[in-house]
């Protein structure tokens, strides 16, 4: 059967005396050090055996990195934007100058006519959705 009242292994030092302590005043020196890195690795033992506490602080730790990467996203967003509105911008003038005068204030007076008055323009852009969806109907077969 074997001893279990044996010296113990804590971090690395044993329960045994230190050898060569010359006098009680370095006992009590290797006493105190001992006791420190004891000290020293319950403290480490007590916060790895924290599992609240460390999943407490990864949570914060994952919250934080979602949240730059949130901006991150956000802020490429927006610079994407700007890229689309300056595009759309440069074509519309495009647009402005190559069209006849006469069909630009046909489709301005379209889209006053429009605005002042919506339903049937609700109406007929719902008419050319359904058609759409038929004439696609129709064009994969399922007739």
């Amino acid at each position: 059967m074997k001893d279990t009242n044996g010296p113990v292994e804590i971090g690395g030092a044993s329960d045994k005396p230190a050898a060569g302590a010359e006098g009680p005043e370095e006992l009590r020196r290797q006493i105190a050090e001992t006791r420190t890195r004891l000290g020293d690795t319950v403290e480490e033992l007590a916060a790895k055996a924290d599992v609240k506490g460390r999943a407490k602080a990864r949570g914060v730790e994952l919250k934080d990195k979602a949240s730059e990467a949130g901006h991150s996203v956000q802020g490429a967003a927006v610079q994407a934007g700007h890229v689309v509105q300056e595009k759309a911008t440069e074509v519309g003038h495009v647009v402005q100058e190559r069209v006849p005068q006469p069909v630009r204030d046909a489709v301005t007076g379209v889209v006053r006519a429009g605005l002042r008055n919506p339903k049937p323009v609700l109406l007929a852009g719902a008419g050319v959705v359904v058609a759409a969806g038929v004439l696609r109907w129709r064009r994969n077969g399922r007739r």
